[in-house]
């Protein structure tokens, strides 16, 4: 029976945390630079040239639906990503397959406090490579856990 560790709440709540503050400061640039009449006067000389703020706040606002938009991208992107621990190998979210008998150790010393550990394994090179898998980016890392660890023991 494979485990899998999806891509945490935590991240996909702050990547969504981004889109509404991008969305929030484009309708606040965009009413302040063309709608508010008073803050257009307090920010224009005498001859109608207006200054660096009323300038920022008339041209930040497509940047900033912009920015939502490429964060609203990438959490598309990231929405389906998961680390998945069956029978054989542990499956990385980009792909890669580590098998279990390539695994050196586990470093668990920071998982109680910190909500990660690194495995240590040797690729098809037999290259030593370090991957850290961390609670911040995955959901459900202690069950994937525990499921290498009963493979490898």
């Amino acid at each position: 029976m494979a485990i899998e560790a999806p891509v945490s709440k935590f991240r996909k709540n702050n990547i969504l945390i981004y889109i509404l503050i991008c969305i929030v400061f484009a309708a606040w640039f965009g009413y302040d630079g063309y709608c508010n009449k008073k803050f257009e006067q307090e920010h224009s000389s005498a001859d109608g040239t207006p200054d660096s703020t009323l300038v920022f706040n008339k041209k930040s606002p497509p940047f900033f639906i912009g920015a939502a938009v490429l964060f609203g991208a990438y959490l598309l992107i990231i929405r389906k990503k998961k680390i998945t621990a069956d029978e054989n190998e542990l499956v990385l979210c980009n792909g890669k397959k580590i098998p279990y008998n390539s695994i050196q150790k586990i470093d668990k010393t920071h998982f109680e406090k910190k909500d990660f550990f690194v495995i240590t394994y040797k690729d098809e090179n037999s290259k030593e490579i370090n991957r850290k898998i961390s609670g911040r980016k995955y959901d459900n890392i202690k069950a994937v856990l525990n499921e290498i660890v009963a493979k490898i023991s």
